[in-house]
């Protein structure tokens, strides 16, 4: 579920404005429910968030309420709109109107406000009776923009405006729910979104004890005891320890045993945290080794070596932690010999399972945001020390679904490198998937690859989520209709 959009929902409902949210996640049919909603609602008011992969849904969407609701106000916020606006934030800094500056143009054309970084204060300002077109929430300098303390002050996501029957996820054979305990990843990943928005790049964290009440929360409220946490790296919070001490010693109190999930920083993984996150019920991490070869690994600047990444394999499989290694093709430099690095070294380490993908520019990334056009719609991304390249191809984000992953021979990569044409790249990545779940008999996934996916960016391609402010009569419809809206979620 969209914890973000859920977050903005709980700060208004605290307010004591009526909310509504339309759960339109894994249902096909989007446009045709949101129309028949849409007759049967008085809502003046409508709140989008999309992903980059989400904007083909989400321009649909848009276009479906100005045909049905001419008069009434939308607002699009998320990902997207924040890393495309960080990204023009970029180029009007170096004095140049690019690719990132058109699409926010178009946005500002197809909503009536955009709201970028931290929604919970900015939204208020959204719904005031003029506002601006563009609300920043990504400027540390504004007090829109949330702190360690504010963070802390906010309510937990409004949940309970959906129906969190209708998701099936389990860790382990054991019911989960998603969680995110902290905001924001300091590195400078190439591929990675987010790296000039401080939105996603500055660390904001919670208290340990007001994450573990959350879980407790869960836990008491959904009876759930599995939790898949979302945060970009677990382990840059330098509180992990006493964090995993304090989720332990919660369960111990509930007499319940926790199963956790989630994401972890290679080269700062340490025995003592693999000991305590085992102890506080972790048997999974995620950790996104990205490449088995040094050049591509320096490319990517991810301040990881390929000796780290082994010794990060090493001490999780000291303290029985499963590892789902996260892999990736397409970087600048890439070739058939790095892609057959990637391949003998996860071959060598044996992960418990793996994800391997052909690179995204999605905005925010700074193979998207330092790239340059060196031919008509083709972008060139240069590194600054190899000086290896990568070249992507101009999408129109609104109306093109740009995936990290699709169904296996189903799916078009928008890049190439020096070495590799784009259907080369998509070989090269079925073929490394195929080699190594052969090798090391890792099965397929087979549950809706093409739909439900993840990876360190954590994009989805599902249909976004609505958020409505109407008068009390729509908010006590909320769960009749949310039923009907989630059957498929």
């Amino acid at each position: 579920m969209s914890l973000g959009i859920l977050k903005v929902a709980a700060v208004l409902e605290q307010a004591g404005v009526a909310v509504e949210l339309l759960d339109l996640s894994g249902v096909t049919n989007y446009e045709e429910v949101l129309a028949l909603h849409l007759r049967q609602s008085t809502a003046a008011c409508f709140g989008l968030t999309a992903t980059t992969p989400q904007m083909p849904a989400a321009t649909k969407i848009q276009e479906t309420i100005r045909r049905l609701r001419p008069a009434a106000r939308i607002i699009l916020g998320g990902p997207h709109v924040t890393l495309i606006c960080a990204a023009a934030k970029y180029e009007r800094k170096r004095s140049i109107l690019g690719r990132a500056s058109r699409a926010t143009k178009q946005l500002a054309e197809m909503f009536d406000v955009l709201v970028t970084g931290d929604g919970e204060a900015a939204v208020f300002e959204a719904l005031q009776n003029t506002p601006p077109p563009i609300i920043d929430g990504d400027d540390p300098k504004s007090p829109l923009f949330l702190s360690n303390a504010s963070i802390e002050e906010l309510p937990f996501p409004a949940r309970h405006l959906i129906d969190v029957s209708t998701y099936q996820y389990s860790i382990d054979g054991t019911r989960a729910l998603s969680m995110i305990a902290q905001l924001g990843c300091p590195f400078g990943c190439g591929f990675c979104g987010g790296r000039m928005s401080p939105f996603l790049r500055r660390v904001r964290t919670r208290s340990s004890e007001n994450i573990v009440q959350e879980m407790v929360h869960l836990h008491r409220t959904y009876g759930v005891a599995g939790f898949m946490l979302y945060d970009d790296e677990l382990n840059v919070n330098p509180k992990i320890v006493s964090l995993m001490s304090l989720i332990a010693g919660a369960q111990q109190k509930l007499g319940v045993e926790f199963r956790l999930r989630g994401f972890i920083k290679a080269e700062l993984f340490t025995d003592e945290q693999a000991a305590a996150m085992y102890e506080a019920g972790f048997r999974w991490i995620l950790v996104g080794f990205e490449s088995g070869h040094p050049r591509i690994l320096e490319n990517i600047q991810k301040k990881s070596t390929r000796d780290d990444n082994t010794r990060c394999m090493e001490i999780a499989q000291r303290h029985n932690l499963k590892v789902k290694a996260l892999m990736s093709v397409g970087h600048p430099g890439e070739s058939e010999e790095t892609i057959q690095a990637t391949r003998d070294w996860l071959v060598e380490v044996r992960p418990d399972d793996f994800d391997a993908t052909v690179i995204t520019t999605y905005p925010g990334t700074p193979y998207f945001d330092e790239a340059v056009e060196t031919a008509s719609g083709i972008w060139t991304y240069t590194c600054p020390k190899s000086q290896d390249r990568l070249h992507s191809v101009e999408v129109d984000y609104r109306h093109v679904a740009e995936y990290y992953k699709g169904v296996p021979g189903n799916y078009t990569a928008f890049i190439y490198t020096d070495d590799l044409t784009s259907k080369q790249l998509v070989s090269y990545r079925d073929w490394l998937e195929a080699d190594v779940r052969h090798t090391l008999s890792i099965p397929f996934n087979s549950a809706n690859p093409g739909l439900r996916y993840e990876h360190s960016m954590g994009q989805s391609g599902l249909p976004p989520s609505i958020l409505r402010t109407s008068d009390a009569t729509i908010k006590r419809a909320t769960h009749k209709a949310i039923r009907v809206l989630s059957s498929g979620g």
